[in-house]
């Protein structure tokens, strides 16, 4: 089997590749229980439809964040297709409205009407990549977005979910801002969920 030299998967020098950094989430998602409850509060059932692949590195720091959500949220479920499976799908979802990129996360309600979809990184992050780290090297990029992440520890991807919860079940109030790194490689900043 030939080697995948993709950038994501390979990993920078000394680091795991995505798949082996998997387990490291064990470590670090420990979930602000606020968000659960604030969930719990929105109503439901929410479903969650995801489009990723396997080889997205955004997809993996954020869904495995979402799915321990959806299991500690009574009402919520979590579904998660191939985007290239899915192409009507994604190019309903574009970017910018041009990019297929990855993951896009549909919040569905109890009738299984679109109520409105979260992708492919949280606003601040995707903010500096198309910014400031456009002038990056692909692999010192890389590298300060999984920092990134590491220390939101899906926070912020969570808080713009419950967003999108809040804004159809008559503006539920999102828990208190926490300290939440503003962009890769700066300081920590408040966020505001939008």
């Amino acid at each position: 089997m030939a080697e995948n030299r993709h950038p994501l998967n390979r990993g920078a020098p000394g680091e795991p590749s995505i798949p082996d950094r998997i387990p490291l989430f064990e470590v670090y998602m420990r979930m602000a229980e606020e968000l659960v409850e604030a969930a719990r509060s929105a109503g439901g059932p929410w479903y969650l439809l995801a489009l990723s692949e396997d080889w997205c590195g955004d997809a993996v720091n954020a869904l495995p964040i979402i799915a321990r959500w959806a299991e500690a949220v009574p009402g919520m479920e979590l579904r998660i297709l191939g985007r290239d499976d899915n192409p009507e799908l994604m190019d309903a979802h574009l970017t910018g409205g041009r990019s297929r990129s990855i993951p896009v996360v549909m919040v569905l309600d109890r009738d299984f009407r679109e109520v409105g979809w979260w992708g492919p990184r949280p606003r601040v992050l995707q903010d500096w990549v198309l910014g400031e780290g456009r002038s990056l090297r692909p692999q010192e990029r890389y590298k300060r977005v999984r920092s990134w992440y590491a220390r939101d520890r899906g926070r912020t991807v969570l808080e713009e979910l419950l967003a999108l919860l809040g804004s159809t079940a008559g503006g539920l109030a999102t828990p208190s801002p926490e300290e939440a790194p503003a962009a890769p490689g700066t300081a920590w900043r408040r966020t505001v969920t939008p």
